[in-house]
């Protein structure tokens, strides 16, 4: 049997050596479990870490509860969620500020939007990632915030119809069950019309940030959250002034102090004929 001398088996393992570096790929990572810290199993995540860049956030999952048709103002049922629900988008540097927020931490939303203010369209592009992938729930806020009360009912149509048509053409979601009568005024006739316009569930709230005032501050926003941000709570903010972007982070320290998560009304919730 002919044996190959020391220096042919070098020559045999360089050439190999070449042929796998010049014709084999790259063998890439397995993406980073999401329950482990860094992408090392064994290790548990640890909470509030952003997602990774170029890696969309995982989705989390949540006992979904069925609902029937009519007026919700917190989530069923026992738990440790919270609905963190935003109206109007009357200062573009707000929501722009919330859509940020969101994609920095993995905040889930809901924003109930007038569709009448610019900043939507602002920040279409921003915007329409987060709600593809069901962090953000985009719902209807009317088209330039009346009370609908005050309206007949082919104006109340017109208002939900073309908040409706915004969306859809912007964003690829109706927001249908849901909407959020401006000022809260509803009636058995507000519901009805709505009902026929697809928006068979008025969402109320249990609690406020209360920053409707134009002399809000920080700290009335944190008194606010700290009285407000509780298990099974859906809570009503606005994005129309940009105060509120300044506490962002101390905002979500309460949500994890409390154990709670924060969560879209479609994560927890089987609207009716679902």
């Amino acid at each position: 049997m002919h044996r190959l001398s020391r220096r042919q088996w070098l020559a045999v393992i360089a050439a190999g050596s070449a042929a796998i570096l010049s014709e084999t790929p790259v063998a890439q990572a397995d993406p980073p479990d999401s329950g482990s810290w860094g992408g090392i199993p064994g290790l548990p995540a640890i909470p509030g870490l952003p997602p990774l860049p170029g890696l969309p956030p995982p989705e989390p999952r949540f006992p979904r509860t069925a609902i029937g048709p009519g007026t919700i103002n917190a989530l069923p049922g026992a738990g440790t969620t919270m609905a963190l629900t935003i109206d109007d988008g009357a200062s573009s540097e707000t929501v722009g500020g919330f859509i940020d927020f969101a994609r920095r931490t993995g905040t889930r939303l809901t924003f109930f939007v007038t569709a009448y203010y610019p900043s939507w369209t602002d920040h279409r592009d921003e915007l329409r990632p987060l709600v593809d992938s069901g962090q953000i729930q985009l719902a209807n806020h009317t088209w330039n915030h009346p009370a609908l009360t005050k309206l007949p009912a082919g104006a109340i149509a017109d208002q939900l119809n073309r908040a409706k048509d915004f969306l859809w053409n912007t964003f690829g979601v109706d927001g249908a069950p849901y909407y959020r009568p401006p000022f809260g005024y509803h009636n058995d006739t507000v519901d009805q019309v709505a009902a026929d316009c697809g928006y068979t569930v008025p969402v109320m709230w249990y609690g406020t940030l209360s920053d409707t005032s134009p002399t809000i501050s920080e700290d009335m926003l944190l008194d606010a959250a700290r009285q407000w941000f509780r298990a099974q709570a859906i809570v009503i903010g606005h994005a129309n002034r940009p105060t509120v972007t300044g506490i962002f982070d101390r905002l979500l320290d309460i949500v994890r102090d409390r154990n709670l998560s924060l969560v879209t009304l479609d994560d927890v919730l089987i609207p009716p004929g679902h």
